[in-house]
Parts: C-alpha cells; sequence; structure tokens
C-alpha cells in the first residue's frame, strides 16, 4: 500500500521498523536492571522492613507512566511521535544520577516516578510508530516484534544486572547501566528516528474512514476504552490484571524468594526468565493472532498467567518451581500483551489510534500500582503465598471477563470506531 512515496507494510519500511525494535529493546533494558536488584536494596541498603514500603517504587513508576501514556497518547498528533520519544529519553537523564546519589529510598521513588515518565513517552511512541509503519494487514506480527525486543531488553538487563551485582554494588551496576542506556537512546532518537504523520495519514485515505475525521479527545478516547465499548473495556481490564501479575513479580518475587533462601544470582536466573520466555515467543503469538483471531489467544493468555501464579505460590519460594512458574508466565503473557495492542489497533481508526492507545496504556500499568499497592499489603498482612493467590485468583476472574466481552472472532480489518 502507498501514497505518492509514502507506504505502508513492514517491508516497505523494514529499515526504520528494525531501527524502533532496537530502541525499544533500549527502552526496556532501563526497567530490566532495577528487577533483580532494586527491591533487595531497599531491605538491605535502605532498611525497609515493609514489603509494602519497598514496592512503592513500583507504585510511582506505574503512576508516572500510566498518566503519560494517557497524555502522550493525546498529544502525538499535536506535538509529533518523534518529539515525544526525543521528549522520553531527555527525562531518562537524570535517573541514574538520583540512583547514585539517592541518601534515602524517597529518591529512589522520585527517580522511579521519571523512569515511569520515560517508559510511558519512549515506549507508547515506539509503539504506536510501528503500527502507523505496517498498516492493518501485519499489526500482530508488528507488536509482537516490538514487545519482543522491549521484553527481550527487560530480560536481558534484569539477569545481567544479577549477575554482575554478586561482584559489584548493585547500586553501581544501576547507576552505570541506566546512564549509558539512556545516553544512546537519546542519541539514535534525535539522529536516526523519522517521524510517522505522513503513514497515519496515508492509513486514513486508505481505510474506509473519512479523511476529514479528526483525533478523538480525551475525554472521548477515554470513554470508549474505559467502559462505553465492550471489546476496548475488555482489553483495557486485561491489560490492567496483566501488568498487576509483573507489578508482584517485579517487586514481590525477589523478596519472597530470597525469604526462602535464594540468593541474588539465582533470583536473576527467575527474573530474566520470565521476561525472557515473554519476550522470544511474543513474536510468534503476535503473528498467530492475526491468522485466528485475537480473542482466543487474550483469553488463554490470562488463564495461563493464573495456573502460573498458583504455580508460584504452591511452591512455598522453592526455586524450580519459580522457574517453571516464571516459564509459564512469560508464556501466558506473551499470548496477551502484543494482541492486546493489536485488537485495540484494529477497533478505531487511523487518527483515532494513538488517543485510544494511550487511554489502554494507562489503564494497563496503572497495574502496576494496583499490584505494588495490593501485593505489598496483602504479603505483611497475609504472607507471600496468600499475596500471590490472591492475584491468581483476580488473573483468572480477567480471562472469563474477556471471553464474556470480547467478540467471538475479533480479527482485523474490522474498523468499526468505538461506540
Amino acid at each position: 500500500m502507498s501514497g505518492g512515496r509514502t507506504r505502508l507494510g513492514l517491508r516497505e519500511n523494514a529499515a526504520q521498523f528494525a531501527l524502533l525494535v532496537v530502541l525499544n529493546g533500549f527502552v526496556g533494558a532501563m526497567v530490566g536492571l532495577e528487577r533483580s536488584t532494586l527491591p533487595l536494596l531497599g531491605e538491605q541498603e535502605f532498611g525497609l522492613d515493609s514489603s509494602a514500603a519497598v514496592l512503592s517504587f513500583i507504585v510511582a513508576f506505574g503512576a508516572g507512566k500510566a498518566l503519560t501514556n494517557l497524555l502522550a497518547g493525546s498529544l502525538a498528533a499535536q506535538v509529533g511521535r518523534r518529539r515525544l520519544l526525543v521528549l522520553g529519553w531527555l527525562v531518562a537523564l537524570p535517573v541514574p544520577l538520583l540512583l547514585g546519589i539517592a541518601p534515602n529510598w524517597s529518591v529512589v521513588v522520585a527517580a522511579n516516578l521519571l523512569l515511569g515518565v520515560n517508559q510511558g513517552l519512549a515506549w507508547s511512541m515506539t509503539v504506536v510508530m510501528k503500527i502507523d509503519l505496517v498498516g492493518p494487514q501485519r499489526r500482530g506480527l508488528a507488536l509482537g516484534l516490538n514487545e519482543a525486543a522491549g521484553y527481550g531488553g527487560v530480560a536481558v538487563a534484569a539477569a545481567a544486572s544479577g549477575w554482575l551485582a554478586v561482584d559489584i554494588a548493585a547500586r553501581d551496576v544501576l547507576v552505570a547501566g541506566a546512564a549509558a542506556i539512556a545516553l544512546i537512546g537519546l542519541a539514535v532518537s534525535i539522529l536516526f528516528v523519522r517521524d510517522t504523520a505522513e503513514h497515519v495519514d496515508l492509513e486514513q485515505r486508505l481505510s474506509r474512514h473519512t479523511t476529514e475525521e479528526e483525533a478523538p479527545s480525551l475525554r472521548s478516547a477515554f470513554a470508549a476504552a474505559s467502559w462505553r465499548s465492550a471489546p476496548l473495556r475488555a482489553c483495557s481490564q486485561a491489560g490492567l490484571v496483566n501488568n498487576l501479575n509483573d507489578a508482584l513479580a517485579w517487586g514481590l518475587v525477589p523478596l519472597y524468594l530470597a525469604a526462602h533462601g535464594a540468593n541474588v544470582s539465582e533470583i536473576g536466573l527467575v527474573a530474566g526468565i520470565y521476561p525472557g520466555v515473554w519476550g522470544i515467543t511474543q513474536i510468534a503469538t503476535g503473528a498467530w493472532s492475526d491468522r485466528i483471531g485475537r480473542k482466543p489467544l487474550i483469553v488463554a493468555g490470562m488463564l495461563i498467567q493464573a495456573v502460573a501464579l498458583g504455580v508460584l505460590a504452591a511452591g512455598h519460594g522453592d526455586l524450580s518451581a519459580a522457574i517453571v512458574a516464571a516459564v509459564l508466565l512469560g508464556l501466558g503473557t506473551a499470548l496477551v500483551y502484543p494482541t492486546l495492542l493489536a485488537a485495540i489497533s484494529d477497533q478505531v481508526s487511523p487518527v483515532a489510534r494513538a488517543p485510544v492507545v494511550g487511554v489502554y496504556r494507562f489503564w494497563r500499568d496503572s497495574g502496576y500500582v494496583a499490584g505494588a499497592l495490593l501485593a505489598g499489603l496483602a504479603a505483611d498482612v497475609l504472607g507471600y503465598e496468600a499475596a500471590i493467590a490472591i492475584v491468581a485468583g483476580l488473573t483468572g476472574f480477567s480471562g472469563i471477563w474477556a471471553a464474556v466481552d470480547l467478540t467471538p472472532r475479533w480479527r482485523i480489518g474490522s474498523w468499526p470506531k468505538p461506540t
């Protein structure tokens, strides 16, 4: 599909698409650095004795990312995708400095608020720009590649930081890694990334939607993706619960395993396996959803995640059980993550895409806030196993909700506007 020099398609935009894939690997690595080390630092270096207090950094991260997603989606058409991407990397620059000089946990929390803003801008824009480039026909594959790169970066950084922290101070690993990643990401975004506004205009002309249509207001997009449209509502709740699980895996699982005798290297292994499986298998699951529809993968993924958390709780901190749970959790998340984004994009016009995806990502990343609060408080009151079991139950309920609200064969090309 083409319009003058601007063309839609994965092959037609291979160079720019590949650049955005690599860049998203760096976006993910910024978060991955913290996965195996920061919760332990809260206990060991800052003397926190409450799971809820330790997980407060995830609350700040999730709040920053969720609110930024909401605003970025609405601003993308006005400001431009590329400008918001560059701004995201600029916001990341103070993060390693704050982590390095932090005299108390509140400064670490502030650094993670900025990290959330970085992720909300940088990850959101790489996602939307890839959707812009490929057009409707291979959207699932494109998003699978995008999320594979991002969570591949999370996995590599999580495993590497855990391994390096055996011999090097964990805080030094965080500071050096985050500084290098932020600088590289900023330089690549400024020098090589091009905006995709022309691709949006072309797809709008080629679709069944009018070229005079304007992007919806934030209020209208929020209503459509939050409650008015049943399919969009189903995706938003599933995204929220998915990241509620991720908050538990990020913040509570390291404490859970450490309480049962695991060392930082073993914790890093589990922390790396989960996003590693998630990242690699997303390439296949995204493309699979293009062929068989979105609903089967979304429902199955949520239910598999529930089983994974059940295995983790039943294992009582055993490392082998945690590894099995990490693999299952990664597989379940891989079925859901790119598919939800593709499903949201299927249901709206090209000019409405960024605002509606922004609202979806707001709800999805609010799951970090909900997960950190729920898991932390439940662990303090009821213990680790009970906290994990509660989240497993919520995840199973989310899968059932999606089964009810999503249409039977929700496939690409349907193009209805949100109601």
